[in-house]
């Protein structure tokens, strides 16, 4: 049995829920708690180099639990959060400067900026603090977005692009630049292996992996055979750049302004 902690891991996708913080039922949902601690504890397994926590549905515009989050975990860790359109770029700066470096489009369960915004906002980000920008979609509904997904600088797909159908397209935007995150495999309604084949295939650089922990609303929760079926599918040497390599270069700190 091959150990966990034989790979080093930056974990690209997680989420940290505490109720000390603002949460916003999502369609009637509200998450368990699941604290910095209980993600340390959960993750302990693991050569755990660091990770970024994302921002879900339920957390809307809230950013005081990341920056507790972040400060609770330390400086290995990132934050991807969701921000209006209006953000001044004080804020921006400020929260770059406590480890923020993404934002998050939710167009699968809302509680982010409109898609309205995501070209303008997208490209703001970027310019004011170096992030990229993520977006939570099903692949289906890449294609209207895909002449302005594929013209910014960085973009991101959670969760291999979610469903069979709209596989092609989330290649499409590979084969452009994209990432994507190998994440939420409960989620997919595809065969993983020969999906993350497919997107190394065209780009080796594109593909990061995080656990999606706690894997809120997923019909299969994260378990770690998720990670050695990673492993399996793409080989040693292909696996530690999904597991650190290309993560650590997405979320690499910008000069801070």
């Amino acid at each position: 049995m091959i150990a966990l902690n034989a790979y080093k891991l930056f974990d690209c996708h997680f989420h940290i829920i505490d109720r000390r913080f603002p949460l916003v039922p999502n369609q009637g949902y509200l998450p368990d708690d699941f604290s910095a601690e209980d993600y340390l504890k959960r993750t302990r397994a693991y050569d755990l180099a660091g990770g970024a926590i994302v921002s879900g549905s339920f957390q809307a515009f809230d950013q005081t639990y990341l920056l507790a989050a972040l400060k609770e975990l330390g400086p290995r860790f990132v934050g991807v959060t969701q921000l209006p359109a209006t953000v001044s770029d004080d804020e921006l700066i400020a929260l770059n400067r406590a480890g923020v470096r993404a934002v998050r489009f939710n167009l699968k369960r809302g509680g982010s900026e409109g898609v309205e915004h995501l070209e303008r906002f997208a490209r703001r980000v970027h310019e004011v603090v170096g992030w990229h920008t993520e977006l939570y979609v099903d692949a289906r509904d890449l294609p209207p977005l895909h002449s302005i997904l594929a013209s910014l600088p960085v973009v991101s797909i959670d969760h291999l692009g979610l469903s069979k159908e709209g596989f092609p397209y989330l290649l499409a935007l590979v084969e452009k630049g994209g990432h994507v995150k190998a994440t939420g495999f409960g989620r997919v309604d595809f065969e993983v292996k020969e999906a993350l084949r497919q997107i190394v295939a065209i780009n080796p650089d594109a593909l990061v992996f995080g656990t999606d922990l706690p894997s809120t609303r997923a019909p299969i929760p994260y378990s770690d055979d998720d990670f050695l079926r990673v492993l399996d599918a793409l080989g040693e040497e292909m696996a530690r750049k999904v597991f650190y390599e290309n993560a650590v270069r997405l979320y690499r700190p910008a000069a801070t302004p």
